[in-house]
This record gives structure tokens, sequence and C-alpha cells, in this order.
């Protein structure tokens, strides 16, 4: 799997290009670290996706509450569903080492970007404010 063309991709898509991590999620990277996050993901990975047969599958991935949940989404790594759909994987059989390792870098690569991405959006806001330049506020009219 090729992450950056992975990654590409999912952002034409409407659906899971509208996942983004929150300041809630950006805190508990940096209160948790990158290891411990990668640990999560590959647990969440191997547990509730990685089974050939998922009792619930379609429903086991919540769309908030843990970053790495957010990244599945956003990714289509959340249901077997998802995986046949986006990356060809089969349903009924287990994921291999490979498969697992692949789902969770790709995952982590996205995450990267969302948290820097994040910190530089943070950055300039706090410019803005610092040099006191005012953005007109957009209106919706329609």
């Amino acid at each position: 799997m090729n992450i950056e063309s992975a990654l590409e991709k999912l952002n034409c898509s409407k659906f899971r290009s509208s996942f983004h991590l929150k300041k809630k999620d950006i805190e508990y990277i940096k209160e948790k670290g990158w290891d411990k996050i990668q640990s999560h993901c590959h647990d969440f990975i191997t547990k509730k996706l990685a089974p050939a047969i998922i009792a619930s599958d379609g429903k086991q991935t919540p769309t908030h509450g843990h970053p790495v949940f957010v990244a599945q989404h956003a990714c289509a790594c959340c249901c077997r569903g998802c995986l046949k759909k986006w990356y060809k994987i089969e349903k009924g059989l287990n994921l291999s080492h490979e498969q697992i390792k692949n789902i969770v870098d790709l995952l982590l690569a996205w995450m990267h970007k969302e948290f820097d991405s994040f910190k530089e959006t943070a950055n300039s806001n706090r410019i803005e404010k610092k040099n006191n330049i005012k953005t007109p506020l957009q209106l919706k009219l329609f």
C-alpha cells in the first residue's frame, strides 16, 4: 500500500475528508506520545478489525472518543466492509501481520498530518492575533 496515494484518494472523498482531529484529540496525543498512540492503534486493529468474523462488523468503531477512531473513519479502516471497498481486502479472512502493519502505518500517517496541520493552524492564529489582524466574518446567507 502506498500511503501517500491512499491519503490523496481518501482526501478526494467528501465523507472521508470530513473527519479531522479535534483539539481534545491533539491534547491526548501530546499527553500520551506517539509510541502509545501507535500501541493503541495496533491493539484496536488487532482486536476489532483483524479477526475473520466480527460480530458487530460495521458498528465496531465509534466516530469519536479516541484519535485512532477518527483516523479509522478518515482512512476507511473502520470495518471490514470499508476495507473491502477501499483496499480490496476480503471479508471472512484474518488480516495478516503485514496488512495490520500497513493499516497502522496509514492511520499513523493520517494522524501525523492532522497533528501537524492543527499545529500550523494554531500558530497562524497566534500570529494573526499577535499582529492584530482581523479577518472579516463570513456570513452564510443562503
